[in-house]
């Protein structure tokens, strides 16, 4: 097991988070596994557990990556990790490759706990992200959706967590959504876990909460979330927000790994 020293304190209202080691990679044997991958084998992605979203139309956010599919050059499990690789090269109409994972199709949940042990890409332009949408999803942000990690690389070390409704989106900046910084995000990994229950979620990093989400309003405008989401890992390049200060092309290519995934169902 390894051991942690935390510190934190607080920078002009946003949490500041530094952790000399991270937290164990042994699985909790006091709550219920339901679904994990832990990357312990080499080549794709398993087919029996991720799907791929594929294209270059930018998903709504305007980004500058064209998704593939089965590619190794763009997602690979290698040494234990998973790593998804964004790659400055033209493919169809677009300058960039990458890869956007999701469980849709082939694992869904409704509340309990969810852990990804990560580390980060670093780089102007980069926009890694854990988070989840609706299996049931008509329009969005009304059927919800929940970032468990979003990092954008001009703004380094700073991990963002957010939950999105119809009455809670970015678009009208009425999210709920909170901060914390993380400086050694992209040298070390780290555990990023949501709690979720029919009353709140949680967000956390290596154990230290930094985002809560409660079910305040009781109507399904502003609290989307009883119904199964699936989980979603992808790195965009550029786009509404990872983009806002340009893509610097000399940091290519970029890698984000992940060591696990796993959900536990609460007791």
């Amino acid at each position: 097991m390894k051991f942690q020293h935390i510190i934190h304190f607080l920078i002009g209202g946003t949490l500041v988070f530094s952790s000399l080691n991270c937290a164990s990679n042994k699985i909790d044997s006091s709550r219920k596994l339901i679904w994990n991958d832990e990357f312990n084998y080499k080549g794709l992605p398993d087919s029996t557990k991720w799907n791929y979203d594929v294209g270059g139309d930018g998903y709504g956010n305007n980004e500058a990556q064209f998704y593939t599919k089965n590619r190794l050059e763009n997602a690979r499990v290698k040494k234990g990790k998973l790593i998804i690789e964004a790659r400055k090269e033209d493919w169809e109409e677009k300058k960039y490759t990458s890869a956007r994972l999701l469980t849709k199709g082939k694992f869904s949940l409704q509340y309990g706990t969810v852990e990804v042990r990560a580390k980060l890409p670093k780089g102007r332009g980069t926009w890694p992200a854990i988070w989840m949408l609706s299996e049931k999803m008509r329009k969005w942000p009304n059927d919800g959706e929940i970032d468990i990690m979003e990092h954008v690389g001009y703004n380094q070390g700073h991990i963002h967590a957010s939950a999105h409704t119809k009455d809670h989106k970015k678009k009208i900046n009425t999210q709920k959504t909170d901060t914390i910084i993380v400086k050694d995000a992209s040298e070390k990994f780290h555990v990023y876990k949501m709690n979720w229950t029919p009353e709140k979620i949680e967000v956390y990093v290596d154990n230290k909460k930094f985002f809560t989400c409660i079910n305040e309003e009781k109507t399904y405008d502003a609290w989307a979330f009883d119904q199964p989401y699936f989980i979603i890992l992808n790195l965009a390049i550029g786009g509404s927000w990872g983009g806002i200060k340009g893509i610097d092309d000399t940091i290519f290519p970029q890698k984000y790994y992940i060591d696990y995934v796993r959900v536990y169902k609460n007791k």
